[in-house]
């Protein structure tokens, strides 16, 4: 065999000389605090967060997926996968994922007049969105949504409600679905709004959540008057701009870059709590060195799952079912991760230290080092299967994408 056979292709030289770039940047740039600072599926902290995007946009990477005319980087697939990996090794906080959800909705479907009002902004970290989808109700099945928009001259007037709504009341804008129309299909009368959320008229109320934290709010429109510039695709073809940034959001919630991270922060758990060559925890270490290593082969097996989509995405030959599939599979793996961790915590699972984490004061949290954010990921991560489409409805569209191939 000849000795050039085990050099690496230019392709892999020219991504490992990307992935020494990203190193120093992160090595330089990511601030201490940032990196410590607790999160769930990003940093609590709201304005750390921001700071974070800030220092990304400045560097041209907080959105690499979007097209190089409006911010993108152009990277190919391979620097795709370098980026994330060095991101989760450096335990940089992911970004909001509504930057990967608004975004291509607006620049896909967008006038030229949101696009230059709204790509910029979200792209440097100047603007924080939230999503107007659920309303009590009308979760899963977001056809039988009620909030109403009225046409009147140039406005649409929205009344209604919204519910699990992350971050409304840190949120400067809200992409919301709503009626405005009764037609025969549910589905035909809703449109795609953008909502300046200090317009008059709009309430937003607190709802805390298991995890002791204040994520989610309920959001009331009475009277709510919109510019009908607002109106993102034309009137009542909202459902199709739903669908698509649906596939969006999956790929944010099924984001692989934490979960590694994940696995070392319930590891390091393990051994604080379980400690190596103790005889009175041997056999119950064995028991959750086991699952951690489970959870490490069905973490690798997806990671090699999406790169294939990756890859194929290149030739628009990925499969549909593709972001349904590995948000199924990466949020039941979080799930039983955190269940690892909190079977590695024992009593001090029960401890209620949410409050600390939030108004971030580690030297007050009590127990193992990491348990509080342990229990908050556990607490949190319940809602991993239900956001962005719960783990019924995953399966019922994988069946369906299933169903249509095999059928021919």
């Amino acid at each position: 065999m000849s000795e050039t056979a085990f050099l690496p292709s230019d392709d892999e030289v020219a991504a490992n000389t990307f992935r020494s770039e990203v190193r120093a940047f992160l090595a330089a740039s990511l601030p201490k605090d940032i990196k410590e600072a607790p999160r769930t599926t990003q940093l609590i902290d709201h304005s750390v967060q921001q700071r974070w995007h800030k220092i990304l946009g400045k560097q041209g990477w907080s959105t690499p997926g979007w097209p190089v005319e409006y911010g993108g980087c152009g990277w190919p697939a391979r620097w795709r996968e370098v980026f994330e990996e060095e991101l989760a090794l450096a335990e940089a906080p992911p970004l909001s994922v509504f930057v990967e959800m608004i975004g291509p909705v607006i620049y896909s479907y967008g006038t030229d007049a949101q696009k230059a009002k709204h790509l910029e902004p979200l792209r440097k970290g100047d603007i924080l969105w939230c999503q107007g989808y659920s309303e009590p109700g009308s979760g899963s099945d977001l056809a039988s949504l009620r909030t109403r928009a009225v046409r009147d001259g140039d406005e649409y007037v929205v009344n209604g409600q919204k519910i699990w709504t992350t971050y409304a009341h840190r949120a400067e804008w809200m992409f919301a679905l709503v009626r405005t129309d009764d037609a025969q299909r549910p589905q035909e009368g809703i449109s795609f709004l953008l909502i300046d959320m200090t317009t008059p008229g709009i309430e937003v109320r607190p709802i805390h959540s298991i995890d002791g934290l204040h994520h989610l709010n309920e959001v009331f429109f009475s009277d709510v008057r919109v510019p009908v510039e607002n109106l993102v695709g034309e009137e009542g073809k909202g459902w199709s701009i739903a669908k698509f940034l649906l596939e969006h959001e999956r790929k944010g919630v099924g984001s692989l870059q934490t979960v590694w991270g994940q696995i070392d922060a319930v590891r390091n758990i393990v051994d604080r709590s379980h400690p190596a060559g103790d005889p009175a925890y041997g056999f119950e270490r064995l028991r959750l060195e086991t699952a951690l290593a489970e959870a490490e082969i069905r973490l690798s097996a997806i990671e090699s799952y999406n790169r294939r989509q990756a890859a194929l995405a290149e030739r628009d030959a990925a499969s549909p079912a593709g972001p349904s599939i590995l948000k199924l599979t990466v949020t039941e793996l979080q799930q039983a991760i955190a269940e690892i961790g909190v079977r590695a915590l024992g009593q001090d699972a029960l401890r209620d230290q949410s409050g600390y984490i939030e108004l971030y004061q580690p030297e007050k949290m009590r127990g193992v080092e990491g348990g509080a954010v342990a229990m908050l990921q556990y607490l949190f991560g319940r809602a991993y299967t239900i956001l962005g489409g719960t783990s019924e409805i995953q399966r019922n569209l994988i069946f369906r994408h299933a169903s249509r191939v095999l059928s021919g």
